[in-house]
């Protein structure tokens, strides 16, 4: 049995845990992780398998995997993407999931992250997809008194305007377009930060069997 949304969002432990991730992610003064990046990314992550054909049971997992991605920062930011997948599989299991989908789940979370993570399932090229995906301005909490001396991360996200993945299944193409202010970020700074990440999400694309694109400004880059 697959839990309904719904049911994941009003969990008492879920709330707890996402409110303390969010606690310490603010005071360690990075960018948002909260109710809003969760649900952003478990949105994007259930669009993408459904753009690429796949069962209404994958879309669900991949959704219920983003939403819980993060749940990991409220032990520490550090390893955050393996302790959040066991306290993602304990969670579901208690609530009714079957182990095999629970786990499917953990090993999502468990390699969503750019650091030690790869592409292993659909679930998790998805995830990963959907999570690198999201650079927005608002993401930046912070005060931030002078951009020119923000930090290289503040900066790149206060200049996304507007971020979205397209996907065309005919084409077996997925691309994330950005939108910038180069008048705060330029480019460069956006691939200085971002490298990696883009690294990863070309290897999640491709273990969708598709092609990955980063689009800003309206130019292709890759």
């Amino acid at each position: 049995m697959l839990p309904e949304m719904s049911v994941i969002r009003s969990d008492k432990e879920v709330e707890a845990i996402m409110a303390m991730s969010e606690q310490q992610i603010n005071a360690l003064g990075f960018t948002e992780h909260s109710r809003r990046h969760a649900g952003i990314v478990s949105k994007w992550s259930g669009e993408i398998l459904r753009l690429l054909g796949k069962s209404a049971e994958r879309i669900r997992l991949a959704e219920i995997a983003g939403y819980l991605h993060d749940i990991g920062n409220c032990i520490n930011r550090k390893d955050h993407a393996q302790s959040g997948a066991i306290l993602a599989y304990r969670i579901l299991t208690r609530l009714g999931m079957n182990e095999l989908d629970s786990a499917d789940i953990m090993m999502a979370i468990g390699n969503h992250d750019e650091q030690y993570g790869l592409p292993v399932s659909d679930i998790s090229s998805a995830l990963i997809l959907a999570d690198k995906a999201d650079v927005h301005k608002s993401r930046v909490k912070k005060p931030i008194e002078n951009v020119v001396s923000a930090n290289i991360h503040d900066r790149v996200n206060l200049a996304a305007e507007r971020s979205y993945l397209s996907v065309d299944r005919e084409a077996a193409l997925i691309t994330l377009n950005i939108e910038i202010d180069t008048g705060i970020c330029s480019v460069m700074d956006y691939f200085e930060i971002y490298f990696q990440r883009m690294q990863l999400s070309r290897r999640a694309a491709e273990y969708l069997g598709c092609k990955f694109s980063l689009n800003i400004n309206g130019t292709a880059l890759l």
